[in-house]
């Protein structure tokens, strides 16, 4: 097990900062640019033994322990319909904690975190299949993330 440089205590804001300005940790999964809060990321680990476990959605890729802790492993491309990828030396899992559950969601690499204006985010335009994403903004790069939807996630 190896984690990535990332410091997690720089990552959770400062109270001085405006409320209206929330951190996310930005990842890509199948081209696609997700963002997360950093209030629910635990950690990011960059490799680690995945355990199948039998008769679960093919999207659940199994388990991991992690210091004695059982966490379930979605993989976030499969979870959009697509098919596998190889692990690459910048696929990573980012450990969340989402309402008192833990679970590891892989991804293909992870970018950066940074600081998002809640007020810039809007809501997606399309209703098919956006149970993974709750709201989604445009960078001024012209980069469009998409904030994934946690609670969605551990409720199917």
């Amino acid at each position: 097990m190896s984690s990535t440089d990332f410091d997690m205590e720089t990552m959770t804001p400062d109270d001085s900062e405006n409320e209206n300005i929330e951190r996310f940790l930005t990842f890509v999964s199948d081209s696609i640019t997700f963002g997360v809060s950093t209030n629910q990321v635990i950690e990011i680990i960059s490799s680690y033994m995945i355990r199948p476990l039998p008769m679960v959605p093919d999207y659940i890729r199994g388990i991991i322990n992690l210091r004695g802790m059982v966490i379930h492993l979605f993989d976030l491309r499969m979870r959009m319909g697509k098919p596998a990828a190889e692990y690459t030396s910048s696929s990573c899992i980012i450990v969340l904690e989402i309402e008192e559950v833990t679970i590891g969601v892989l991804v293909d690499a992870v970018l950066q975190v940074l600081d998002i204006e809640l007020s810039r985010t809007t809501a997606i335009p399309v209703h098919d299949n956006q149970e993974l994403a709750s709201s989604m903004t445009s960078l001024d790069d012209g980069t469009v993330v998409l904030f994934l939807n946690c609670e969605q996630m551990i409720q199917q």
